[in-house]
């Protein structure tokens, strides 16, 4: 015999928030301008293309366009599955979106505790100072070029 307990209300409530997704223009600069540049990048991969040199000219210059692909390759070495990315022209975010858009928020904000708790539970703990350290690095090209 089965027994099914009625949800919480608290329960309900988060599953109703997992529901909603997460709109690109709730992120920082920073973050919905990588976002661009996964979605740009997932494209030219299924296509066997070199990302770089339309990088460059979307983000405005090779540094940029470097340090995003080096990030995006950190984050797919560290995740514990393929990322999922929207189609380039979505507002919407898919649930790894919107964790890397919070891990480059906090990023942009040098708040270091925000970052780590983004990750908390997806990244194995001595994975995450590889994605720190290329999100500074990514957010360093990005100041040095304004």
């Amino acid at each position: 015999m089965t027994q099914h307990r009625t949800p919480t209300a608290r329960t309900q409530s988060l599953i109703a928030q997992l529901a909603q997704p997460v709109r690109l223009d709730a992120l920082g600069p920073l973050a919905a301008r990588f976002v661009y540049a996964l979605r740009l990048i997932a494209a030219h991969e299924r296509v066997r293309r070199d990302p770089v040199p339309e990088l460059t000219v979307r983000l405005g210059g090779v540094e940029i366009a470097a340090k995003a692909l080096a990030l995006s390759q950190a984050i797919a070495a560290s995740w514990p599955e393929n990322v999922h990315v929207s189609r380039f022209c979505c507002c919407h975010l898919t649930h790894d979106e919107a964790t890397i858009g919070a891990m480059l928020d906090a990023v942009g904000e040098g708040d270091r505790d925000s970052f780590m708790h983004s990750l908390v539970g997806l990244v194995r703990p001595e994975r995450i100072e590889r994605l720190w350290d290329a999100g500074l690095a990514l957010f360093s090209a990005e100041i040095r070029s304004a």
